[in-house]
């Protein structure tokens, strides 16, 4: 019996580039490329090179930075379609909240905001409010934070607008929100704690697809002293729930590494 060729990682790394760079309204430079993708860059610097020897990207002389080419510019800027998101993840954000004892959320982006696509309400018998289709700040959400690191081209154009204060927690410099972004790559996971509600805490890790492109994220949310421990940092079990979480249903969207 023949053996049937598995994925081309090169292949797909390729393709999270030109992704990467379709949903972004701007330019990027290697090194954004790179932290977006969770890739070295000189490995994220031979593809684009090959890209550009193809057409497939073009190069600003000025800034080194590229963009689609010619021939991909009608490329489609949505990924994933929500749906298919929505119905990977739906019972690994059940089993989340199970876990968890909180509620589940999962976004995507949307015009510099969050868009909820599905909610897990928290496994008790409290009166809640379900927030599919609700849009929350990106600078001032876990799920918002973690978009925004993994993908420069809107972290780039939140520096154009001003970060919206919503408590007193909320980063509201853009040079605090880029060293925040830095170390929620390093970590591979993000969290608020009273930074868009009094009183409430948050911690929430990308989804990524094939590639590594991250096209959304999972997280849960609830009370600080449930979430955080004394000195009002997320407690590790359930920075580690979200993360095993996350990695789940990236793994069934394809992503090899996570």
């Amino acid at each position: 019996m023949a053996c049937v060729p598995g994925p081309v990682q090169s292949i797909e790394r390729a393709a999270a580039i030109l992704r990467l760079l379709a949903r972004g309204s701007g330019r990027l430079g290697v090194s954004e490329i790179a932290a977006s993708l969770g890739l070295a860059r000189a490995t994220a610097h031979g593809i684009l090179r090959t890209l550009q020897g193809v057409g497939f990207v073009e190069q600003d002389e000025e800034t080194g930075k590229y963009q689609l080419g010619a021939a991909l510019l009608h490329l489609g800027t949505s990924y994933l379609d929500v749906n298919e998101l929505r119905s990977r993840a739906i019972n690994w954000a059940d089993a989340l909240a199970a876990r968890s004892g909180e509620a589940v959320r999962i976004g995507t982006p949307l015009d510099g905001r969050v868009l909820v696509v599905h909610h897990v309400f928290r496994p008790d018998d409290t009166l809640q409010a379900l927030e599919v289709g609700a849009l929350l700040p990106a600078h001032a959400t876990a799920l918002g934070k973690v978009l925004l690191a993994f993908d420069a081209g809107a972290a780039a154009a939140l520096q154009e607008t001003g970060l919206e204060p919503f408590c007193r927690r909320t980063i509201t410099q853009h040079r605090e929100l880029g060293r925040a972004l830095a170390e929620i790559r390093e970590m591979g996971w993000a969290s608020e704690v009273e930074e868009f509600t009094v009183g409430e805490a948050a911690v929430a890790a990308p989804i990524r697809g094939q590639g590594g492109l991250v096209v959304g994220a999972m997280g849960i949310s609830g009370a600080i002293e449930r979430l955080c421990d004394p000195r009002g940092r997320p407690k590790p079990t359930l920075v580690t729930y979200v993360r095993d979480a996350a990695r789940a249903v990236s793994r069934d969207l394809g992503a090899s590494r996570w």
